[in-house]
């Protein structure tokens, strides 16, 4: 009998309470207000989007609790409208809302799950429409689903009435909270979607419900004013709508039409004539509704409907929006896409009358939010839209002789220049060039008869020597080595140059620093390079002057030509070139000083020459100057071979620092040149003095089936020319919480990086470098089938599609813009002797028209569009960054008086950088604030085949930086036993003032990649084709790579050797100890007192038990796997996570205790302690009494001990049976006897965790489902980050999760090493200096404890969890009024923790200290205990 004597003094207890810091989850709810603001629901989470002037968050609330916000249903200021829609916004128009600078509020119905609340939304316009957010009742949970809410427009307007899931309908006073009014339907089956339709009193309200048995219901829950109804008040069905074949997700009724769309499981939506309904008297329209059009578009299940007068808008799973045209027979005529994998959730269509403009948005599962303009029903504008684009092609009726075969535009046309303005020249294989400009041909240059049959043609821009003015320059070549060279205005001011005597395979115009170079690829792999200038002399007529360059020569291959050149800024090692040929290799030429010194003394060539007027001794000429020159040859520095495949290499481009290459493999390479010791450079080149080599950073496929790729176009916002001009725009975007979606990854020179990158780091002297090494965001334009299109790898998405034919043709694409792609674009293309155009966009210089073309506007970026399966925490990031004026939300806004924003002060922020790996195959590198909630995606890398299960990281913080550099290698696993391997250097961009990251790809490893290299592969069977990685871990960081251990999905536990060096990753040994899959590794690492090093690596399978492996030798065992030297059963199923952290113990005990905390299957917290001896501390026997209490407990089976290894042994093991309501998914290690768990079931705990009991001391409701992933880190906060935070998005809902000493019934079963002991010993007998696990500090005795033979003893007693019940209480306030200063401490602030949730989205949370008074502590427990005794 345990009495209250035996209870431990305590000073503090330190409890711990959580709150939300930063939320990313599908977009569940969207409604337009005024067609001024849009209204989102993500999670609990309500936020006030501003259109006006352009789009910007200013105000967020959390209001649902634990509940997902489904709908949001402002009232009416004025009576309902008829010509409205039941799915739109009420309210008057934005004129009329600015015609006063009164004060005005707005009533907002916030519903989802069975929860409703009231919300007031207040608009102040003397402030620069300062909005916000205001809760005004109590949150009203009801007993069923809430499908639909609808205000009631009488006088009475504190009524609402809502439809449930049990075909029910209920009438709400939100004043009271109270149901005045409930009614169901005689046929009460399960509803999954519900539309209401209200006029002024219940009696009219009509219910429109699509049913789990694929109908539609239409009955009266008032009865429409007869008071004769059953006496269990259960309303006839009045209409019943037949057709769907699957589940109806949504309704949508258009009153003026008396139109019902229904959008359904089975990929359809379906409008109906169903007549007036609603109204006075409750209208239930037509007797025989008829189905008046199904529309078939989407390629899964439509989730969303909207109508409209002349457009039906829908929205679906496979993450897109069709806008459908009624008057064009049901035709699709737009589609709005921008959302990544996961589809869209929510959609919402402003209110318009006619051919008025209405605003369209999209709420993803990634959760990002998108907003278009879409104009009325004019079906000929919209299809100058995206999809439409694809259509409308236009024959530009070439007149010319002969069959074009070449089309080039004429020069670098304006930026500002549009469509019809631009000019192109064609070519054809009677080597006739023409020209096309303001929709006429004319033949501008009729060439020779060597010149048919074959030509190659390209054009460039040059400005004219000491001059503005520039002019257009054509080459053209033939198949015996000619080159003609002219004015495209001048065609008879040309010269002949000639490139061999054979054929020319290419002809490349390159410009760096105002000048020109032509390159001229002919026979036997030589490379003729010429120098040409545009002068104007005496009579302002226009003359060409040409230098020869020393010769390229390629490597010997069979196709042996060049297809891509740019020409690198000089440098102390000379001129660079990077080049690529058609074998797909990647070439590094260099020219050296002496040459351009001696190329800098020859003589101009005779003026009549330069102006063709000799034709005859061109020739001659260039000849008598390639003696001068010494007939020079340069061979390549540096070569990458067959890199892009045997297909070729497409292009080769330049930009801030790095170098971009696309080929017909599907890959875009990104490189650079690497400076390396000449030692190291063996078998190269005897030129290559300076130790020049190209190395490839990272490698990025293009969409499934896109494998002919032609360039990379930098995103237009990437552009540092025009982030001036895109400046406001990007201040709307970046708002709190949320990535923009101009995310990019804008280059920026890396501050300090290792060794071998700051060597390898080529600056140019001539440029600034403040903007170097970084990759830039961009955009691939390639052939997909038989579409040209350029695509967005990093949204995954098309930006422009054309259906030209597929490759093998000439092609432009107008506008280039120095290789930016601005947004738009129209493709000028050759097809079956045509020259084919089509039309693109209309362009608009302001922000709404760009939202009308095809991405849309990005009011948020989506993450994952699945579930995040993984998240690793990289590090922390610093920087100082501009501090703007803000609202009461904390996003930047403009101020007052002017356009542009204005540096108030520097402040320093600091950003957290974490890595995470969903099942859409994509790694993501985000930054998050915590600070501010905001969330930027750095990188998105989508190298694998298939879903990422785990991810881990090897970081090391650059020294002397202040945190503003960050190295890291980042390994990422998962199906079809795939792992990759990247560095990641994150640093600080001075420029955009935001973090920037650039990967570089290390090496990949897949375990069949060696048998689909086997040319007989068709006939052997491929071994474990579903293998895939579970868990990996990192067990001993070297100086070149570091050693992983890797569970699989076939039983074998796997080690790896990563080597940044050779690229390579290298199996060491595998076992299949396990029998079973293997779900989770975790390591830890040991020291003993004189310095010794000691590596465990501990593995869980599926069947419960943990493994415990001694890998201080790992690398040494060779191909033979080591053996466990423990096994622990812990489990009664699979162990999903492991969190293992050691504890020293003093010198007279020697030695160390493991802690191992796992959570499986069965919902199980397990702690096992584990008592290890060092060797040496063996032979002398170790602490006294733990082998001889260990040893009994564990059969010969279990441990395996070598005389010169560790000796370890089980020391306690203490279970939570009931720690999560469901499997548990993910366990971390916060501080040393803090750990964090999370599950299905939506809740993060916190549990104290001791060598004797496991303690539950707080618990918070996850907004993140199917939570998966967990990443948990501590650090301080500024008392600066501290005042900021008093304004985030989530202050307005403290959901504090307290620690409190209460019992509520969980119960844990310890069993520890006493229990083998038979004295019983109590720990006021224990002698000094041994060691009894039985009784915690506190006293309390353990619970369901057994003796040596198995037998339980009489005195089962319930263990005080000390912690276990959840309080969740919500300070709901508006955003603006913050948290009390008072709450936060100095010490606070130094002990900040913080969880990433992941799952469906994720969350960040921030976890505090807080203390309550001991003896008030202790006296509450002493009288629980008491109670508990008696």
């Amino acid at each position: 009998m345990d009495t209250i004597d035996n209870v431990s003094p305590i000073k503090a207890i330190h409890h711990k309470s959580m709150e939300t810091a930063a939320l990313v989850a599908p977009v569940t709810a969207l409604e337009f207000l005024l067609d001024a603001f849009l209204l989102t629901g993500e999670g609990p989470v309500l936020t006030v989007f501003s259109l006006h002037p352009r789009p910007k968050a200013c105000a967020s609330l959390s209001v649902l609790q634990h509940y997902r916000i489904h709908g949001i249903r402002p009232t009416s200021v004025e009576a309902v409208p008829a010509q409205t829609t039941a799915t739109g916004a009420h309210g008057r128009k934005r004129d009329e809302l600015s015609s006063t600078s009164e004060p005005k509020f707005y009533d907002l119905a916030v519903f989802g799950g069975k929860a409703v609340r009231l919300v007031r939304l207040h608009v102040d316009l003397r402030a620069g429409e300062h909005l916000r957010l205001e809760i005004l009742g109590p949150l009203m949970e009801l007993q069923d689903w809430a499908l639909d809410v609808r205000w009631l427009s009488g006088d009475n307007r504190s009524l609402l009435c809502v439809a449930v899931s049990h075909n029910s309908a209920l009438l709400l006073d939100i004043v009271t909270g109270n149901v005045l009014f409930q009614r169901s339907c005689l046929e009460g089956c399960l509803l999954y979607s519900a539309l209401l339709l209200v006029h002024e009193s219940w009696a009219d309200t009509i219910l429109v419900g699509g049913t789990v048995f694929n109908q539609l219901v239409l009955w009266k829950p008032g009865g429409g004013g007869d008071k004769s109804v059953d006496s269990e008040h259960k309303a006839p069905v009045e209409r019943r709508l037949l057709g769907h074949s699957g589940v109806i997700f949504s309704i949508s009724y258009l009153q003026e039409k008396g139109w019902l769309a229904s959008a359904s499981d089975d990929r359809s939506v379906r409008v109906w004539g169903v007549g007036a309904l609603g109204g006075p008297e409750g209208k239930c329209g037509d007797l025989n509704p008829a189905c008046l059009r199904v529309l078939y578009g989407h390629q899964a299940r439509v989730f969303s409907v909207r109508l409209s007068a002349g457009n039906v808008f829908s929205a679906g799973e496979d993450g897109a929006c069709l806008v459908w045209d009624w008057a064009g027979g049901g035709k699709v005529i737009r589609t709005l896409k921008g959302h990544r994998a996961g589809g869209v959730r929510a959609l919402a269509v402003s209110e318009g009358t006619g051919d008025e403009e209405r605003w369209v948005a999209t709420g993803g599962a990634d959760g990002g939010v998108r907003l278009w303009r879409v104009k009325g029903s004019e079906e000929g504008e919209e299809k100058k839209m995206e999809d439409a684009v694809t259509e409308k092609l236009t024959d530009l009726k070439f007149p010319g002789h002969g069959l074009p075969k070449a089309v080039c535009m004429a020069g670098e046309e304006d930026k500002n220049a549009s469509w019809s303005q631009s000019k192109f020249v064609v070519c054809t294989d009677q080597g006739t060039v023409y020209q096309y400009s303001a929709g006429q041909w004319e033949m501008v240059w009729q060439g020779t008869p060597e010149f048919q049959s074959y030509c190659v043609m390209e054009t460039i821009t040059v400005r004219v020597k000491d001059s503005t003015a520039k002019v257009n320059l054509c080459a053209v070549g033939n198949l015996s080595g000619s080159i003609q060279v002219f004015l495209i205005s001048h065609p008879q001011r040309g010269f002949l140059l000639t490139g061999g005597s054979g054929k020319i395979h290419s002809l490349i115009w390159q410009e760096a620093n105002n000048r020109i170079y032509l390159l001229a690829s002919g026979s036997g792999g030589l490379v003729h390079r010429w120098f040409i200038e545009v002068e104007s002399d005496e009579n302002s007529s226009l003359a060409l002057s040409v230098n020869p360059l020393p010769s390229f020569l390629l490597p010997p291959c069979a196709k042996r030509w060049l297809t891509a050149a740019v020409r690198l800024h000089s440098t102390t090692q000379g001129l660079l070139w990077a080049c690529g040929d058609r074998r797909g290799s990647l070439l590094l030429f260099q020219e050296g000083g002496t040459q351009e010194r001696k190329m800098g003394d020859d003589k101009r060539m005779d003026e009549g020459w330069l102006t063709g007027r000799k034709q005859t001794g061109g020739e001659g000429g260039e000849e008598r100057e390639r003696k001068e020159v010494g007939d020079l040859v340069l061979h390549p520095l540096s070569c990458l071979f067959g890199v892009h495949g045997k297909q070729g290499v497409t292009s080769v481009c330049e930009y801030q620092g790095l170098l971009y290459s696309t080929g017909r493999d599907g890959c875009v390479r990104v490189f650079r040149v690497h400076l390396v010791a000449p030692e190291k450079l063996e078998g190269k080149a005897a030129e290559n003095k300076g130790g020049l080599q190209l190395e490839v950073l990272r490698v990025q496929r293009a969409c499934k089936g896109m494998e002919w790729l032609e360039r990379v176009l930098i995103l237009e916002f990437d552009n540092p020319a025009e982030e001036e001009e895109e400046g406001d725009e990007e201040l709307g975007e970046e708002c709190e919480n949320h990535s923009t979606t101009k995310t990019r990854n804008v280059t920026g020179k890396l501050e300090v990086t290792e060794g071998r990158e700051e060597k390898g780091s080529l600056r140019g002297g001539e440029e600034k470098t403040e903007n170097k090494g970084r990759e830039a965001r961009f955009a691939i334009i390639g052939f997909h089938a038989v579409h040209f299109v350029v695509w967005d790898p990093v949204r995954q998405e098309r930006l422009l599609a054309v259906p030209c034919g597929g490759g093998h043709r000439s092609w432009r694409l107008w506008p280039s813009h120095g290789g930016v792609w601005p947004g738009y674009g129209a493709l000028v293309f050759i097809k079956q002797g045509a020259v084919m155009a089509s039309q693109p966009p209309g362009e608009v210089s302001s922000w709404a028209g760009k939202v009308g073309r095809t991405g849309g506007w990005g009011l948020r970026e989506g993450v994952h569009g699945r579930g995040i399966g993984c998240v690793c925490r990289l590090g922390t990031i610093r920087g100082f960054g501009n501090k703007m004026q803000t609202n009461s939300t904390g996003d930047w806004t403009k101020t007052e008086g002017g356009d542009d924003v204005k540096e108030v002060e520097r402040e320093e922020e600091h950003w957290e950088i974490v890595a995470t790996g969903g099942e859409d195959t994509s790694l993501t590198v985000l930054a998050v604030r915590p600070n501010s909630g905001r969330i930027k995606v750095l990188s998105v890398i989508t190298d694998h085949i298939s879903s990422v299960r785990t991810v881990t990281a090897v970081t090391r913080p650059e020294a002397g930086r202040e945190k503003q550099t960050l190295s890291a290698l980042l390994v990422s696993a998962g199906g079809r036993a795939q792992m990759q391997c990247y560095r990641l250097l994150v640093g600080w961009d001075r420029q955009r003032l935001v973090p920037s990251c650039q990967v570089i790809q290390v090496a990949s490893h897949r375990l069949d990649e060696q048998w689909e290299r086997r040319r007989n592969r068709h006939k052997t069977v491929k071994m474990d084709p579903e293998t895939r990685y579970m868990s990996v871990v990192a067990l001993d960081e070297k100086t070149d790579g570091c050693l992983l251990a890797l569970a699989g999905s076939d039983g074998a536990l796997r080690l790896f050797s990563v080597s940044e060096v050779k690229h390579q990753i290298d199996l060491l040994w595998e076992t299949f100890y396990h029998q079973r899959c293997v779900l989770s590794v975790a390591a830890c690492s040991l020291e003993d007192r004189k310095g010794n090093r000691y590596k465990l690596l501990f593995s869980a399978a599926t069947d419960g038990k943990i493994a415990v492996w001694d890998l201080t030798d790992a690398s040494s065992h060779g191909p033979t796997p080591p053996i466990p030297c423990l096994d622990i059963h812990a489990h009664q199923s699979g162990v999903n996570s492991l969190a293992v952290w050691a504890e020293e113990l003093g010198h007279q005990e020697g030695g160390c205790l493991v802690t191992v905390a796992s959570g499986g299957d069965d919902g199980q917290l397990t702690v096992s302690v584990i008592k290890v001896q060092y060797p040496e501390d063996g032979k002398i026997g170790g602490s006294r009494g733990i082998s001889q209490i260990s040893e009994p407990r564990l059969s010969p089976q279990t441990q395996f001990q070598s005389p010169n290894q560790l000796h370890l042994h089980l020391y306690s093991q203490s279970h939570m049976p009931l720690a999560h309501a469901a499997p548990l998914t993910a366990l971390k290690l916060l501080s040393p006897d803090l750990v964090v768990s999370t599950s299905s079931d939506q809740r993060v705990c916190l549990w104290r965790v001791s060598s004797t009991d496991i303690c539950h001391i707080g618990a918070l409701c996850c907004h993140v489902a199917d939570a998966a992933g967990l990443a948990v880190w501590e650090g301080k906060m500024t008392e600066e980050e501290e005042d900021k935070n008093k304004k985030t998005r989530f202050e307005s809902e403290q959901e504090i999760a307290i620690w409190r000493g209460s019992q509520t019934g969980l119960k844990a079963t310890c069993q520890t090493a006493a229990q083998f002991n038979k004295d019983k010993k109590t720990h006021d007998e224990a002698k000094d200096g041994e060691p009894v696990a039985a009784v915690g500090e506190t006293g309390d005795p353990v619970c369901q404890t057994s003796n040596e033979e198995g037998g339980e003893t009489a005195g089962e007693c319930r263990h005080q969890t000390e912690a276990d019940s959840v309080a969740e209480t919500e300070g709901e306030v508006n955003t603006g009024t913050g948290v009390k200063a008072s709450r936060e401490t100095k010490e606070e602030r130094e002990k900040t923790g913080w969880v990433l949730v992941c799952g469906q989205g994720f969350q960040l949370l921030r976890v505090r200290d807080t203390e309550t008074d001991a003896e008030m502590w202790t006296t509450g427990r002493e009288k629980e205990r008491l109670t508990e005794l008696k």
